[in-house]
């Protein structure tokens, strides 16, 4: 097994290297990529230090897999040239998501889509992944008319410059902006960029990856995503409404069968998913499940996940486990 890490320098990257250990998943060779900045430079797996080399240079090894977290312009670039290879190139970027030839996986939904041709799969956005993964086994059994979703996500979404503007307001140290405004004691209504309609990039990628990995194209989902000086993952405040009527009982008990999810769910003794409880984990955790006082067919949830692991570098490993176990790949 070769595994090229693309982008291994970055926040991303470095939760590949941890998701790897973790998960035990067996490496050959470790072939770990990034800038030209940072060729030369080491990144460590189990302990050992290995070298960053050069794209040109991880394409002529010829990784049986390649995880993908350095941008769309990258992807775009270079995920068509190892896939020539034979490498099974797994996008953590937005370039392939729509993309109608390229499927979308999360793999406790829809990882059942993944053939032996695929050769280039997407990895959705991190606060679609979660939000999904606590939904399809409610939509399974009660069938989801809408959604709406405010999301509260992390500096870490961002990257390392946002970490590291946060920490510098806290500490009282300029630097450099990446947001518009100081996000330390702060909340930003605002992630990607603002859109014709209204939305930013970030609500409408929720409402379209969504349609694509349940299959639903006729759902109705309104989406609001906002920062916060946090850490350990992204939160999400979920209304649902089903076609079916429900008993809080009975969703609870699906959620809690549900594969990746934890329900941390007994607020009278102020238990329920938070940041603190979700960061360097793996699951989804859901809490504050209630029905919709307004609205008997609707469902309120609260649902966190760790958006680095889960949102991206446990969703992307799962893919390649998929892969793997199907011996379509070493």
């Amino acid at each position: 097994m070769k595994l090229a890490i693309v982008g291994a320098t970055g926040l991303v990257g470095s939760k590949f290297l941890k998701v790897l250990e973790d998960r035990d998943f067996f490496v050959d060779e470790l072939i770990p990529v990034a800038s030209e900045k940072s060729i030369g430079t080491e990144v460590y797996f189990k302990g050992n230090p290995i070298k960053v080399v050069s794209m040109q240079t991880a394409l002529k090894k010829k990784p049986d897999i390649a995880l993908f977290s350095a941008g769309s312009e990258v992807s775009l670039t270079y995920a068509p040239q190892f896939a020539e290879k034979g490498t099974r190139v797994i996008d953590n970027s937005s370039a392939w998501r729509m993309n109608e030839n390229i499927k979308l996986i999360v793999p406790e939904v829809n990882g059942s889509l993944l053939n032996k041709n695929d050769f280039i799969i997407a990895n959705p956005n991190c606060s679609t992944i979660q939000m999904v993964v606590a939904l399809f086994p409610l939509h399974k059994k009660f069938q989801i008319q809408r959604i709406v979703v405010s999301t509260y996500q992390s500096v870490t979404g961002t990257g390392n410059k946002a970490v590291t503007q946060l920490m510098n307001e806290r500490s009282g140290t300029k630097g450099e902006m990446i947001y518009p405004y100081p996000i330390d004691l702060n909340v930003i209504p605002h992630i990607d960029v603002f859109l014709e309609n209204g939305y930013t990039k970030e609500e409408m990628k929720m409402v379209n990856e969504t349609k694509k990995i349940m299959n639903l194209p006729q759902i109705q989902i309104t989406a609001t995503a906002v920062r916060l000086p946090v850490l350990g993952g992204h939160s999400e405040s979920i209304n649902v409404t089903f076609e079916h009527d429900f008993d809080e009982t009975e969703v609870t008990e699906i959620l809690r069968n549900a594969p990746g999810v934890t329900v941390i769910d007994k607020p009278t003794k102020n238990q329920y998913p938070m940041p603190l409880h979700c960061e360097d984990t793996d699951d989804v955790y859901v809490g504050r499940i209630r029905k919709d006082n307004n609205c008997p067919k609707a469902l309120n949830l609260w649902v966190v996940s760790d958006n680095l692991r889960k949102g991206a570098a446990t969703n992307a490993i799962q893919i390649a486990e998929l892969m793997r176990d199907a011996a379509w790949v070493s």
